[in-house]
């Protein structure tokens, strides 16, 4: 039987960025979608239930934590794993984030996409 291809939603509002990784990841056999703030993102995992979310922290509108305390009250939505991924390296902020249960929260700057995708794989089979 072949291995059903895995979702996952980038919620990114950097829209080169968020190509850049969907290239990257759909390399690797992956269905991407993107989504651009966090009312957009919402209404994407509604619909898709996607396996792993990358979720960028500073939105438009509404940030990634709220996102995440938003879709943790939603039970269907509830287990859906996400990594956190952002520019803001704020204590408090990544506390709050792996509290609301994101697998990991990730400075941007600090890896390269095919780190990303490296982690990605790990929290998909883990």
């Amino acid at each position: 039987m072949k291995k059903m291809k895995k979702e996952i939603l980038i919620i990114e509002d950097e829209k080169m960025l968020a190509e850049m990784y969907k290239e990257r990841f759909e390399q690797e056999g992956f269905h991407i979608h993107s989504a651009f703030d966090a009312e957009e993102g919402m209404n994407m995992v509604k619909e898709l239930k996607p396996d792993l979310i990358i979720l960028d922290i500073l939105l438009p509108r509404e940030n990634g934590v709220e996102f995440l305390r938003k879709m943790r009250e939603i039970k269907e939505l509830s287990s859906i794993s996400v990594v956190a991924f952002s520019n803001y390296d704020d204590l408090d902020t990544k506390k709050e984030a792996l509290a609301l249960g994101a697998k990991e929260y990730l400075i941007k700057t600090n890896y390269t996409p095919s780190e990303i995708l490296k982690k990605v794989i790990y929290y998909l089979e883990n």
